[in-house]
């Protein structure tokens, strides 16, 4: 086994705990960093991570998972507090020496975004490179998993309809799975790509209606599109209890999507791997069973 040792965080998450499977894979050993003690946690362990429960917006939790290791994964959810995060784990990293930080930030992070996440995911990106902590920023499109995450999927489930508020825009989804891969293998040679910032996507740009065409034919049933309004889809997620930091990010970026913010297609992940990321038929199919 390879004596480095890299910290996942997130790592219960859908990049954080398939970069946890590559990197082990690979003869790495791998940190966890994990919110709280339960199954996923368990899981990890049953893998061969070495499992660390803490928090990122505590900063003595940070210098302790960064500690002893090579390189780290930085990975902070849609949620208030991404710039005390980022900040602890940009000084916790500098004590330690990391040769790299991969930061997960996303493709609408600007300095003008309506987002307020999105424009805190750009300040984030700013802290690292302020901080000198060399450091890898990747900006995916929507993930594939958006197909399966409640909102979305229960419509597709019970109505054979995908209705989001995306209007004409088209984007490649990229898979959690794929996006791993890229993580791993920058975490196990940083080198080249510290200072650069990559947009990830899939291999196929498809607007909405093209998706659920492809889901459709993958699982043999009529899957169509039905565009929501952007107050009528902030109405729906209101009624689901989502959090209002959450609901004005979707809102804004359901706009910027309409706008193209989201589109385009891989050119890295195959390059550098060696292996396409997947298509939406391969990840449907990959994931059938949600879907029945």
């Amino acid at each position: 086994m390879n004596q480095q040792l890299f910290l996942v965080t997130g790592a219960t998450g859908e990049t954080g705990r398939n970069t946890v499977r590559h990197l082990l894979g690979n003869g790495y050993r791998v940190r966890a960093l994990v919110h709280k003690e339960d199954e996923r946690a368990e899981a990890l362990r049953t893998l061969g991570a070495e499992v660390s429960v803490g928090d990122l917006l505590d900063h003595d939790d940070a210098i302790r998972a960064t500690a002893g290791t090579s390189a780290a994964y930085f990975c902070y959810p849609v949620s208030p507090g991404i710039i005390s995060a980022t900040a602890y784990f940009a000084d916790a990293a500098k004590r330690a020496g990391l040769s790299a930080v991969v930061n997960m930030s996303q493709i609408s992070a600007r300095e003008d975004s309506h987002s307020h996440a999105a424009r805190n995911h750009w300040i984030s990106e700013r802290i690292f490179d302020w901080s000198g902590v060399p450091t890898v920023h990747l900006r995916p499109t929507f993930f594939a998993q958006w197909l399966l995450y409640p909102q979305t999927l229960s419509t597709i489930v019970a109505d054979g309809v995908i209705d989001l508020p995306y209007g004409n825009g088209h984007h490649a989804p990229i898979a959690a799975e794929d996006q791993a891969r890229f993580i791993a293998a920058l975490l196990a040679q940083p080198a080249e790509h510290i200072g650069k910032t990559y947009n990830l996507h899939g291999p196929i740009e498809l607007d909405q209606a093209g998706i659920a065409a492809a889901l459709g034919n993958t699982l043999g049933r009529d899957i169509r599109y039905r565009p929501l309004s952007i107050p009528q889809y902030r109405a729906r997620l209101e009624k689901a209890g989502v959090p209002e930091y959450k609901i004005q990010h979707f809102c804004a970026i359901a706009v910027d999507y309409q706008d193209g913010i989201f589109a385009g297609k891989d050119s890295i992940i195959a390059r550098l791997t060696g292996e396409p990321p997947m298509t939406v038929p391969d990840f449907v199919a990959l994931h059938r069973a949600a879907f029945n």
